[in-house]
């Protein structure tokens, strides 16, 4: 991004403490492009990701396809947004993506996925509507062991253009930490490939988060190749798409704001694409669950109220 700031629509500075800041949507407009590449940094540059386009009820949309080759590398030990970065007397949140979440590994899910790095300088990628204080940035920089001016943070809001394409870039990551969840050893997942429609961007941040989970627990699909016995596929099979859920149907925004915006409350197996299929390369079998709701999308995003 560095030598292409003003056609990608982000701006460069450095903290106080040495931290660079790259704001990719809270002062700049953003762009499309910055999107996919801010997706790719929270993958630890590991992966693929392309910018497309799409469907929905006859509507044409955008989209992004990305395509992982270190599932658990690139997805749940870089791009899942797992790292709460909560400081109290500034009141600033974010949560925090990509590889610096490998050198602080303060999450459980490193203990149960076994992801071990080091480094002497680290890049997180927060979703979040400013700049984190410069307490905050030293913070991070002691939790991943580096110095401050060895930390790079790329900030976006979600509503924005960049928040829109990376949100809809975690389509892969998604369905694989759901995966994790319902027991699965994901190191026997041996690549992946998702696509998912990129939301148009909301007035708030608020209803962009409701209309960026839309889009791939109702719009996403996922590829899994595999290296297991077909019974470890088969046994959790109906509850990997997002359908299995009790609370599918319902639009994010609105089970956001019954649940007090409190993602907690939300039935945890909802998180999940619209459609997962499944190769095993043991049995040569393939698998699919769950559907697309493109009406749902439309609705959501063309409809008069939208």
């Amino acid at each position: 991004m560095y030598p292409e700031a003003e056609r990608l629509g982000v701006a460069w500075r450095v903290a106080d403490c040495g931290a660079e800041i790259v704001d990719c949507g809270i002062d700049v407009p953003g762009s499309p492009e910055a999107g996919r590449l801010f997706a790719l940094a929270c993958l630890g540059g590991s992966a693929g990701v392309t910018l497309s386009a799409a469907t929905l009820e006859g509507r044409w949309t955008p989209s992004v396809k990305v395509r992982v080759g270190e599932p658990v590398r690139s997805c749940l030990a870089s791009q899942y947004a797992g790292w709460m970065i909560k400081d109290g007397e500034s009141g600033y949140f974010a949560m925090g993506s990509g590889p610096a979440r490998a050198l602080y590994r303060g999450e459980a899910l490193f203990r149960e996925i076994g992801c071990v790095e080091e480094s002497d300088a680290g890049l997180i990628a927060l979703e979040a509507r400013s700049s984190p204080p410069e307490s905050v940035l030293r913070h991070i920089a002691s939790c991943c062991r580096v110095e401050p001016e060895k930390l790079m943070v790329l900030i976006a809001p979600t509503a924005s253009i960049v928040g829109s394409v990376q949100v809809a870039a975690r389509v892969v990551e998604t369905g694989l930490h759901k995966l994790h969840t319902l027991g699965f050893d994901v190191s026997r997942v041996l690549a992946g490939w998702g696509e998912a429609p990129i939301a148009p961007v909301a007035s708030d941040d608020g209803r962009a988060i409701g209309r960026t989970n839309d889009a791939i627990l109702y719009g996403g699909r996922v590829w899994y190749t595999v290296d297991c016995g077909d019974e470890q596929i088969t046994g959790i099979l109906p509850k990997l798409p997002a359908c299995c859920s009790a609370d599918y149907g319902t639009p994010f925004y609105e089970l956001l704001a019954r649940a007090s915006w409190d993602f907690y409350q939300i039935d945890p197996m909802l998180f999940s694409p619209a459609e997962v299929t499944v190769n095993n390369i043991r049995s040569g079998r393939t698998f699919t669950a769950g559907r697309m709701n493109e009406a749902l999308l439309a609705e959501q995003w063309f409809g008069a109220d939208a």
